[in-house]
């Protein structure tokens, strides 16, 4: 009898993917342990409520604010909690140009998280290739790729960030491109950190022994593995995202005055900010402090719930 395995006897002896009701166990359990938490909670739930705020504004907020045939220039300025001309109170006041504040908010609330998550979603996955193409091969390509990585993390973000704007000009596509280019180091370093020590592995040897393909190992039977601390790495990343474009918009560099954010909320508010209208800048400087913290708490309980060194 021959000593060769077969294929399909060598790919068996690869362990298999966990069972569907092995991670809904986990799942609960997880659920469970974060809720004992109150602070991840509450900022669970505040990110739930703004989520609905920003994506369903065109159903909730008021008034159109970037319709300028919806505008009514006699209601510049109004104060928090004034009736304007069209018979509605504006309860958070009104800008230059007859914007109710809260409805410009709860738009510009929607383009932050659009960009905050398209631009953090993208990064992981370039950062996921190039973490895991390094650590699987080493050699050469390790060598390069994260030199590369290297010196990227060593440029301060919103400084490349900066000059990609520069270069790409303005608008949301190119913002979010400048955030994917300035953040994927950081997923990249993460996975080629915990890929390392998979790489070593006994089940990682066992699949490379087999007849799949390497991306078939990369991605079926390393990448889970490697995951968890990338879900920590892609909460704060998320805040991050949001707090850089905000930061761009505020220099003037970001998203033209047509395409809300936050950040450009802020930056046209903030001319009045030693007047008696500092709501211009104030209310979206709220609303945005509120958004980061409550994403940075969420991850904070994420990162405490999948340390390996946590007791179990």
């Amino acid at each position: 009898m021959s000593d060769t395995l077969s294929p399909t006897s060598s790919t068996a002896a690869v362990p298999s993917a966990p069972p569907l009701d092995s991670r809904a166990t986990r799942l609960r359990h997880f659920w469970a342990d974060y809720r004992r938490s109150p602070a991840a909670l509450l900022s669970l739930l505040v990110i739930v409520v703004l989520l609905v705020l920003s994506f369903g504004a065109p159903l909730l907020a008021p008034q159109d604010p970037y319709d300028m045939a919806a505008l009514d220039w006699l209601d510049a300025f109004l104060r928090p909690g004034e009736v304007g001309s069209g018979g509605y109170t504006h309860l958070l006041g009104t800008d230059n140009a007859g914007r109710d504040m809260l409805s410009a908010i709860f738009y510009g609330l929607r383009t932050s998280f659009v960009i905050g998550l398209s631009a953090c979603a993208l990064a992981l996955a370039v950062g996921i290739v190039v973490g895991l193409t390094a650590a699987y091969f080493g050699g050469r390509i390790e060598a390069v790729l994260m030199r590369v990585v290297d010196l990227q993390l060593a440029m301060p973000a919103i400084l490349l960030a900066l000059v990609l704007v520069a270069i790409l000009g303005q608008g949301v596509a190119q913002i979010i491109l400048a955030l994917v280019v300035a953040q994927y180091a950081y997923f990249a370093r993460t996975t080629h950190g915990a890929a390392k020590v998979e790489r070593g592995k006994d089940y990682i040897e066992a699949a490379r022994s087999t007849p799949l393909s390497t991306g078939r190992v990369l991605f079926r039977h390393l990448l889970p593995n490697v995951l968890p601390p990338l879900i920590v790495v892609a909460t704060v990343q998320v805040a991050s995202a949001i707090a850089l474009e905000a930061t761009l918009s505020f220099l003037g560099v970001g998203l033209p005055l047509t395409e809300p954010s936050l950040g450009s909320l802020i930056s046209n508010g903030f001319k009045y900010i030693h007047s008696d209208r500092a709501w211009l800048s104030i209310y979206p400087g709220l609303f945005l402090m509120v958004t980061v913290v409550a994403i940075n708490l969420v991850g904070d309980q994420v990162r405490t719930l999948l340390d390996p060194r946590r007791a179990t």
